[in-house]
């Protein structure tokens, strides 16, 4: 790159970020959650639940299958025995609270970045199905179209907050080389913040150079560009593939989700006290070998659990039991000072049914009212995370909204109690054309415009239509509707070059 374009580049940037805010289609407001915050477990419970995560670091280990990372980790203390590794309770204490306790992931528009830890509550949608549920009710392997299609309606919806990464495995691309179109995706369709591949180190190097370009070096320093996710290879292993994203991200000072992936019954036992300590032990772990690696660098603590049905193996999403982990996950979370990443529109259902609704609003309410810092899977996952499905996209977005205004809690100012208001109103009266109603009329209630308000004669007269007709005809308003938000040229042109050569180098090795 010449000298003259490297001095251009940060007043591209200030263009493209005024830019952004121009372009966006809908103001874009992260939950503050300021409401009292559910606490599943007293003191004593929390401490039992980490003293037995100390026991299973301390006594039965976890396995790093990398040889590079084992000799991290016995070089800051670790008993290192093979491919096991033990830590003392003071050691993993002792990295784990260098890590901050929230942080800012930048976003192409400044107004959409996000703040992960405290109170905020941060949406993002489905992540990893290589399955998509079309607009023509076909159940196919998704495209990278489809995979575009997903990022621009991320874009488009005021409650979702987050571009997310793998939103569908576009599995019409070479598998060594997709990461690169769907990295480039999220930067040139959607102005949120967004995650990088973590298939495997080299993919993990790609995400941190194209942020690189995108926002430059030492910005991206200071403040991460990318949150990736980490998952353990339950019970008690991390693999190669895991560990070479992750040493990539540590160094580059990028976020890392560490998250167990654990089904109660299969990969962990069939309690949930058990299940959550070995998921306490398996987090902690990779945690403080983040710290190791790179003191400061931004980490969530992560949990994925659910269980499986005994009689027949498969996961069981929307379960008590899921939902009891969920809230003591996010409790441990807290108590080491911890951003906590759970929860998700999860549901077992094939089609947008009655089932699915059931089952993601029974993650997803306990999600809110845990105070969960990021939540992936926020819209349009089905058939256990095989699938992500156009309807139930649009569809959970507007559960979504719902918890916005839900989590804004109750107003109690002199206008919301409307005393004047109600004075006016003689008994029996009403209260359809005070001054008061006119005043906040247009935004008083959450308006649903996917759901059906009117008398069963009305919505007859229009068609009979049930939701998910509506949420299809919504989706192709939407994407018929799309304009991109507009990206500086000659940052896109430098994103282009080096995808194509990224190509080419992967396709020769």
């Amino acid at each position: 790159m010449s000298d003259e374009r490297r001095e251009r580049r940060p007043r591209r940037r200030r263009r493209e970020r005024r830019a952004g805010r121009e372009a966006a289609q809908q103001e874009m407001h992260p939950i503050s959650y300021d409401l009292p915050v559910y606490e599943f477990l007293d003191a004593g419970g929390v401490e039992r639940l980490h003293q037995a995560s100390m026991h299973i670091l301390s006594e039965f280990g976890i396995d790093f299958y990398d040889e590079e990372v084992r000799g991290i980790l016995g070089e800051h203390g670790a008993d290192v025995r093979g491919d096991t590794v033990h830590f003392e309770p003071a050691l993993i204490e002792e990295y784990v609270s260098k890590a901050p306790s929230q942080f800012t992931q930048l976003a192409r528009n400044p107004d959409n970045s996000v703040v992960l830890g405290g109170n905020q509550i941060v949406f993002a949608p489905v992540y990893g199905p290589p399955f998509v549920l079309d607009l023509e009710g076909e159940r196919r392997e998704a495209l990278l179209e489809d995979f575009v299609n997903f990022v621009k309606l991320s874009y488009l919806s005021p409650y979702i907050h987050h571009s997310g990464g793998t939103v569908v495995e576009p599995t019409d691309e070479p598998e060594d080389t997709r990461h690169l179109d769907m990295l480039f995706s999220h930067i040139k369709y959607n102005d949120k913040a967004f995650m990088g591949s973590v298939m495997s180190g080299e993919n993990a190097a790609d995400s941190v150079k194209m942020a690189e370009i995108l926002y430059g070096e030492e910005e991206v320093r200071q403040h991460p560009a990318l949150i990736s996710l980490i998952n353990v290879s339950s019970p008690r292993r991390y693999d190669e593939r895991m560990l070479d994203a992750l040493k990539i991200y540590a160094r580059a000072r990028q976020a890392l989700v560490v998250t167990p992936f654990i089904l109660a019954g299969a990969m962990g036992p069939t309690t949930i006290a058990g299940t959550l300590v070995q998921q306490n032990a398996e987090a902690l772990a990779g945690i403080a070998l983040i710290q190791m690696i790179e003191p400061g660098a931004p980490v969530v603590y992560g949990s994925f659990l659910t269980n499986v049905d005994l009689k027949s193996g498969a996961p069981v999403f929307g379960s008590p039991e899921s939902q009891i982990g969920l809230y003591t996950s996010a409790q441990l979370a807290r108590h080491y000072g911890l951003p906590f990443r759970g929860g998700g529109m999860f549901a077992s259902s094939k089609i947008p049914d009655a089932q699915a609704a059931y089952e993601s609003v029974m993650v997803m309410l306990p999600t809110v009212m845990a105070r969960t810092n990021f939540v992936l899977h926020a819209a349009g996952w089905l058939e256990n995370g095989l699938v992500s499905s156009y309807e139930k996209f649009v569809l959970d977005c507007e559960i979504l909204g719902m918890l916005h205004t839900w989590a804004e809690g109750l107003d109690l100012s002199d206008e919301a109690l409307a005393l004047e208001s109600i004075g006016e109103v003689e008994p029996g009266g009403h209260h359809l054309g005070t001054e008061h109603t006119m005043r906040h009329y247009r935004d008083a209630f959450y308006q649903a415009e996917l759901f059906d308000y009117r008398s069963v004669e009305d919505w007859e007269d229009a068609g009979a239509e049930d939701t998910y007709a509506r949420a299809n005809k919504k989706v192709k308003e939407l994407l018929a509707s799309y304009e991109p938000p507009e990206l500086d040229p000659a940052v896109e042109e430098e994103l282009v070059d080096y995808v194509e050569r990224r190509k080419v180098e992967l396709r020769l090795t």
